[in-house]
């Protein structure tokens, strides 16, 4: 049985009644680099609740980033279920324990952090197969119970698994995604690879029909290639609930550089017409082959991320509208 048996037989219809239904948001409504600019919130808007009310204003969907450092609580989703449409959604990124990430101790939940034993010397951070079962067990069962308000209010669309670079394509990584995908049965999973070896050197059809086994969504990435452990711009459909297109900009210069104090500076570029354009060709493809197509911004520096996605929707209904 695969995760796409364990879901809802009868999804409800997409929010917008229509098939080509292409929800365009960003990663994130609260990025400090997107705040302090003052480009996007207008004067006033400078609470939690008061940004997302007004992002959710503009946006159909956002991902929530601040899961994959922290775990999320159900109490914070049940004020973001409260606070927007409710024809909005949520993407909601896995914790980073989860996917195969360093995790250092104060992150963890304090009462499991309590439980650890002292790291060893030299060793500052944890790794999945580090903690006790017992452990494991309970961040799962935490991190869906987080998920439940968003779940039973109709605004989760998917939990977006971005597993750690060194998450390769062999045996062992290839285990623990199955397992993940055991652990998250009836959710709607998209999962993200950033190492070459999952789509390089022949294998993409290989591991596109492994996810479409799993009944797991494929990320579409646009980032720099030939960079570092580079996730290949895969366009391909793997569920047919959902497609999901990542835009992490395309700055070849930063995007392995060390040392950069905020992801703001990773991700610092400026999609320009001409590749807006082609993205929005691109992104009309998938609506014959997914119910629901997501597109996240993830150039995060100021309000990269705002003008390029009203960019792309701009484009987006032009093409709807069979406008020139």
């Amino acid at each position: 049985m695969t995760q796409g048996d364990l879901l809802d037989p009868d999804p409800a219809p997409a929010p917008l009644g229509r098939r080509r239904n292409i929800r365009v948001g960003l990663c994130s409504w609260s990025d400090p680099s997107l705040i302090k600019c003052k480009a996007f919130y207008p004067r006033g808007c400078s609470s939690a609740e008061a940004r997302l009310r007004y992002y959710a204003s503009q946006f159909p969907i956002v991902e929530v980033d601040s899961s994959f450092y922290a775990m999320p609580s159900a109490s914070n989703a049940v004020l973001w279920a409260e606070r927007t449409p409710p024809d909005f959604v949520f993407n909601v990124k896995a914790f980073r324990l989860l996917t195969g990430h360093q995790t250092p101790p104060e992150v963890l939940p304090a009462d499991i952090a309590a439980a650890l034993p002292p790291l060893p010397a030299r060793k500052k951070n944890w790794y999945y197969d580090d903690l006790p079962e017992e452990l494991r067990e309970e961040l799962w069962r935490r991190f869906i119970g987080a998920l439940a308000p968003l779940r039973s209010a109709g605004k989760l669309l998917a939990v977006h698994f971005q597993f750690a670079p060194w998450a390769t394509n062999g045996a062992k990584w290839r285990a623990h995604v199955e397992h993940c995908v055991q652990r998250m049965a009836g959710h709607l999973l998209a999962v993200e690879f950033r190492n070459a070896s999952w789509y390089g050197e022949g294998r993409a059809e290989e591991t596109l029909a492994w996810q479409r086994e799993l009944g797991v969504a494929h990320t579409i990435v646009d980032e720099p290639q030939d960079v570092g452990n580079f996730a290949h711009a895969i366009w391909a459909v793997t569920h047919p609930r959902l497609a999901v297109v990542r835009l992490h900009g395309r700055n070849a210069e930063t995007w392995d550089a060390k040392g950069l104090s905020a992801s703001s500076e990773r991700f610092n570029y400026e999609y320009d017409a001409a590749e807006l354009d082609d993205l929005a060709q691109r992104i009309e493809h998938l609506v014959d082959d997914a119910l629901d197509v997501v597109v996240l911004l993830n150039v995060n520096y100021e309000d990269q991320g705002v003008r390029a996605a009203r960019g792309l929707m701009q484009r987006l209904q032009r093409g709807r509208d069979g406008v020139a």
